[in-house]
């Protein structure tokens, strides 16, 4: 089963993520993002940042999750690698690893503004999926 996919859009980009879980669904939404941002292969799990989110629906913890991440991103120039995300109903409590974005190590890919809602799809049974484009 392949990970996740790309989406193109007008303006925007997106990615429709795939698992075995709703959980691994989440986590492979955050590896397409970060692939979008730079490669991810060049990634090491130097830091560790736990995560703990609730949200009234799965749609908007997948919001909430995606631009929790793109927040450290763009506040903290941290990039991360690997995810272990668990969803039980509307919570989502994850541990992510990365580290510091370090321009001659790390490639810069395309600079992700936000998470929208255009689009935005969480299916929580099988197949598993979730689908969000980015504003770039």
């Amino acid at each position: 089963m392949k990970q996740y996919e790309l989406i193109e859009h007008t303006a925007d980009v997106g990615i429709k993520a795939y698992g075995k879980t709703i959980s691994e669904s989440f986590e492979n939404a955050a590896i397409g993002m970060f692939d979008i941002i730079t490669d991810k292969s060049t990634i090491d799990a130097v830091g560790q940042y736990d995560i703990q989110l609730k949200a009234p629906d799965l749609e908007q913890l997948l919001v909430d999750w995606l631009s929790e991440l793109l927040f450290l991103n763009s506040a903290k120039n941290l990039v991360f690698g690997t995810f272990d995300v668990t969803v039980k109903k509307n919570h989502l409590s994850a541990q992510v690893l990365g580290e510091e974005f370090d321009s001659p190590k790390h490639k810069k890919g395309i600079e992700i503004k936000a998470v929208t809602y255009h689009m935005l799809e969480v299916n929580n049974k099988k197949p598993y999926y979730v689908q969000v484009l980015f504003d770039i």
